[in-house]
């Protein structure tokens, strides 16, 4: 155990059967030794600071039909609302004033918002605040839309293609839309002025130690900025329902291992994570994470920006989230971080 361990936090590369040793021998001893030696590689970049962001889920509208996913086109449970673009650039001065310097724009891939409504809303942002990041979380979209985005002023782009397994793909997505993704995250992320970022969930349906081995390499040889990672939580109206959930246990190894394998990137501790485990943000950044990003999404909405079930703070206000989240980090001996929080260059 303590020569893969070590090898990892040399950043010595490790072979397959060493990652699915890793993987299936999830002991709290291993979970431990991984916390730790993540922990002190990621308090050599970042020390004790913890980076937020403020996150806005401005349309629940998707395209797609994901069978996991809870605003899945499907989904005739969902109570569907999309935000003004008055409503977005309000969340931002909210969250300006509390202390954010990066927002996230996230939604489904909502047609009746165009990419052309979507530049002008960045411009508008930048011009507004142009000390902050604007990171999009969007789904897939041509290279020539990313290039107007980043030219419009947004920095950062998070595309989650949950796993870069082929199989699990065809059983998830209708028509394989994320194997696609898959493709063209590793494709564009090479191309484009943005280094889009992957973000994929732990423990999903048909999901073996082997497949998450598979992602593990995938990721190292995409070597991204940022990684988003979470547990699966079912959502009731999907036909994932009764499929299993990720633990947090998987989760946090797999947050230690990332930070070993790449020291500088940015990993949030998930709002997932928090919700399979009262302390699971806490827990993320112990095992590595380096950001969180609290919700200024207007109160009315949260609930209906569901993308599995009983997600949390979905009835806190914006200064509630922040003033939570930084006496939670101050109990685990950390800090929140108030300024953008880029990805540290060499």
């Amino acid at each position: 155990m303590n020569n893969l361990t070590e090898k990892l936090e040399k950043k010595q590369f490790l072979e397959r059967d060493e990652f699915k040793w890793l993987l299936e021998n999830n002991t709290p001893e291993l979970r431990a030794d991984l916390s730790n030696r993540a922990q002190r590689v990621s308090g050599e970049t970042f020390g004790k600071g913890v980076y937020v962001r403020g996150l806005i889920e401005f349309s629940n509208y998707c395209k797609n039909d994901c069978y996991y996913c809870g605003i899945r086109r499907g989904n005739e449970a969902a109570h569907r609302y999309r935000l003004s673009e008055q409503e977005i650039l309000d969340c931002c001065a909210l969250g300006y004033d509390l202390g954010f310097r990066t927002f996230v724009l996230q939604g489904g891939e909502d047609p009746g918002f165009s990419d052309e409504q979507m530049a002008a809303l960045i411009k508008k942002i930048r011009a507004g605040y142009p000390d902050c990041a604007i990171t999009l979380s969007l789904g897939e979209r041509p290279r020539e839309v990313y290039e107007a985005f980043y030219a419009a002023g947004a920095n950062r782009y998070l595309l989650r293609h949950e796993t870069a397994q082929r199989n699990i793909i065809e059983n998830s997505t209708p028509g394989n839309c994320c194997w696609k993704t898959v493709r063209h995250v590793s494709r564009i992320s090479k191309q484009s002025a943005f280094r889009l970022a992957p973000a994929l969930w732990s423990a999903r349906h048909h999901q073996t130690v082997d497949n998450l081995v598979a992602d593990l390499l995938f990721i190292k040889e995409l070597n991204p900025q940022m990684i988003g990672i979470g547990p699966f939580i079912p959502h009731q109206h999907t036909p994932y329902k009764d499929a299993k959930a990720g633990t947090l246990e998987e989760t946090l190894l797999l947050i230690s291992i990332l930070r070993l394998m790449l020291p500088k990137a940015l990993i949030p501790a998930t709002t997932a994570l928090g919700t399979i485990d009262p302390k699971g943000r806490e827990l993320g950044i112990l095992a590595g994470a380096n950001v969180v990003m609290p919700n200024l999404s207007p109160v009315a909405v949260r609930k209906d920006y569901s993308l599995y079930d009983n997600k949390i703070c979905t009835g806190d206000e914006a200064a509630e989230c922040r003033v939570c989240l930084s006496k939670r980090m101050e109990g685990i001996g950390y800090e929140i971080l108030t300024h953008r929080g880029d990805y540290p260059q060499e």
